[in-house]
């Protein structure tokens, strides 16, 4: 227990950004079983410790902890506490909703958001089904390359409903579209996705850009995102470089209920 205590005492309390406190002290932690300072299958110390290391209250350590539970990063076993799974954690899973920028960042990349286009216009048929718009709605489209020291690594084209669009974003579109998403109300709380192997579309193709070269594996990621009350606000499509890139999941055995 007290390799525990002294190991808590040499973690950086959580520091300011723009996300709630649980999901920082969340990124906190997960940073801590993976440099091994709560070692795999060793018990993570009580609520009251982490509140008090963290300086933070004891439902921020409850929701952080239950968010780490989810993952499958911790397990809880009654009686005697939470422990750090055996297993191999996820700490960027498959299942976490963040914007493009906040991933890049989270695993080290120094991000810069290229705009290349925005036009406002009529959806095609099948934007307008995934966002729910009517015959005479108009969306946004934006399309830039996220790139770390100059090098390109994500393509993406975002659609938003023109009536949504907040004023903040229309002069910031090279910065996260989730913030400003926020900052109207409008935070994405969930969204469907669809993953696949994939070619770049032909027209970025032909951009003379290093790294997006077309013979690259190319992963793309599709999805509508979700405001609280179920309203679509946000759809994506994201091509991750394969060679760059792998996207984690946690899978389980699913327990079957026995007939009595």
């Amino acid at each position: 227990m007290m390799a525990r205590k002294d190991a808590l005492n040499h973690i950086t309390p959580v520091v300011t950004d723009n996300r709630p406190l649980a999901a920082r002290l969340a990124d906190l932690l997960r940073e801590g079983i993976a440099d091994g300072r709560f070692g795999r299958g060793e018990q993570l110390p009580s609520e009251e410790q982490l509140s008090a290391s963290y300086r933070v209250g004891r439902t921020t350590v409850r929701e952080a902890l239950k968010e780490l539970e989810s993952e499958g990063a911790v397990q809880v076993r009654r009686g005697r506490g939470r422990f750090v799974s055996s297993a191999p954690p996820v700490f960027r899973p498959i299942t976490r909703l963040e914007s493009v920028t906040e991933m890049l960042a989270a695993q080290g990349y120094t991000v810069a958001n290229r705009v290349l286009s925005v036009q406002t216009r009529r959806p095609t048929s099948d934007e307008r089904d995934q966002l729910g718009l009517g015959e005479d709605a108009s969306i946004v489209q934006l399309e830039r390359l996220r790139l770390a020291e100059d090098e390109p690594l994500i393509y993406s084209t975002d659609i938003l409903p023109a009536e949504l669009v907040p004023e903040s974003l229309t002069q910031a579109w090279g910065e996260s579209l989730f913030v400003h998403l926020e900052q109207a109300g409008l935070t994405p709380t969930s969204s469907a996705s669809i993953f696949r192997a994939s070619h770049l579309p032909e027209n970025v193709r032909e951009l003379t850009e290093p790294g997006l070269d077309p013979f690259l594996p190319w992963l793309l990621m599709v999805q509508v995102h979700l405001a609280a009350d179920g309203t679509p606000i946000l759809y994506s499509h994201d091509y991750y470089r394969g060679d760059r890139f792998s996207f984690e999941v946690l899978r389980r055995v699913e327990t079957k209920s026995r007939a009595i």
